[in-house]
């Protein structure tokens, strides 16, 4: 009997749940969408959100400046490939830049004063300059170079062991060097040098020097110290300095012969090997001409460093546009590009880095006052 009761209330319940199944379907309102019509909404609502959500921030100008430490117009016909590489790189860390404006500073203060009032964004500047300017800008990396073959406190080593190759070695450090010309005064210096004779104050006054600004390190300051450390003297003591607005014109004055001594960075001479017999119309190669005869201790290596007035110039553009730099200093391409300064790669930095180039500011200031 319970048998037979229990399959007459399934067969029932049965019959109930195919009508309802019957009258769902023919009162289904065709007007609303299917679930895979519904599903298919979600996803393409999903993905506008995704892609509004991941966006890259547009960028309308990124402003560089350059320091002019070799001719502007070499610079700016060196660094032209740098726009797109940039522009490519920081567009692959979120940021689209609508043009890239490269520039040359006319001095390495203009550029430092320019990073302090947020009319550069960027400044690719030596330490020197940085720490000047440091309340206006921010440094962001420190660039690498390739070691040299030579690197000895002692000038003689630099002359006894010429031509100064490079090595494979990164650095982050260099030195600045005293190196006389081909005039008859300038090789009346380096003659003592390689003779292993200390020189006096009296052979360096009598001389005439070029040097670079006040914010440069191997064109100034360090020199300066130099002189200070040999002779208790300084920069502004000698009786026969010019300033030059660049290293090249500052090797052209000393193959002309109008300067015995200029101040320059470790070994420029391999960057105007070719200007020596080619636009300088020298008969002897600038290894055979020229002799060092100060050598400074090690400078941190250039900078680049970012303005802090910059309205672009948050946390999260700095840091892409740092890694930016480290991937482009990490391609062939990139290398090219960098090499007009002699660097090879970029790492991050810090303040602290520059420590000791503050001492060094403050001891010339020191000695510009007391004079």
């Amino acid at each position: 009997m319970k048998r037979a009761l229990s399959l007459l209330l399934a067969g029932t319940l049965c019959v109930s749940l195919l009508a309802g199944c019957s009258a769902g379907t023919d009162t289904e309102d065709s007007s609303a969408p299917s679930e895979t019509e519904t599903s298919n909404d979600t996803s393409a609502s999903s993905d506008s959100e995704d892609e509004a959500t991941t966006a890259n921030t547009k960028i309308d100008t990124l402003r560089i400046a350059f320091v002019p430490s070799r001719e502007p117009e070499e610079i700016i016909t060196a660094t032209e490939p740098l726009k797109q590489l940039l522009t490519d790189e920081l567009a692959n860390l979120g940021y689209d830049v609508g043009e890239v404006d490269i520039t040359v500073g006319t001095s390495y203060e203009a550029v430092g004063e320019a990073l302090a009032a947020g009319t550069a964004d960027v400044g690719l500047i030596p330490g020197g300059t940085y720490v000047l300017y440091d309340d206006g800008c921010d440094v962001l990396l420190t660039a690498t170079r390739d070691g040299l073959s030579i690197d000895s406190d002692n000038a003689k080593d630099w002359n006894d062991n010429a031509p100064t190759e490079p090595t494979t070695q990164q650095v982050t450090s260099y030195r600045a060097l005293m190196i006389a010309g081909p005039s008859e005064k300038g090789q009346e210096l380096a003659a003592k040098v390689n003779a292993g004779e200390a020189l006096t104050w009296e052979d360096v006054s009598s001389a005439n020097w070029s040097v670079a600004n006040s914010s440069s390190p191997a064109g100034y300051i360090y020199p300066s110290l130099w002189l200070q450390e040999n002779f208790e003297k300084n920069i502004t003591d000698l009786p026969h300095a010019v300033q030059s607005d660049s290293y090249g014109s500052a090797f052209a004055r000393l193959a002309s012969g109008q300067v015995d001594i200029l101040c320059t960075y470790a070994d420029a001479r391999r960057d105007y090997e070719d200007e020596w017999t080619g636009e300088y119309a020298m008969a002897n190669s600038i290894w055979d001409d020229t002799a060092v005869v100060g050598v400074t201790p090690a400078i941190y290596n250039d900078t680049i460093s970012v303005s802090k007035t910059s309205s672009i110039m948050d946390d999260d553009f700095k840091q892409a546009l740092g890694q930016a730099f480290i991937n482009i200093g990490n391609t062939e391409e990139g290398k090219e590009v960098i090499a007009i300064y002699s660097h090879n790669g970029y790492q991050w930095a810090e303040s602290s880095d520059y420590d000791s180039e503050r001492a060094a500011q403050e001891m010339i200031q020191s000695l510009n006052s007391a004079n």
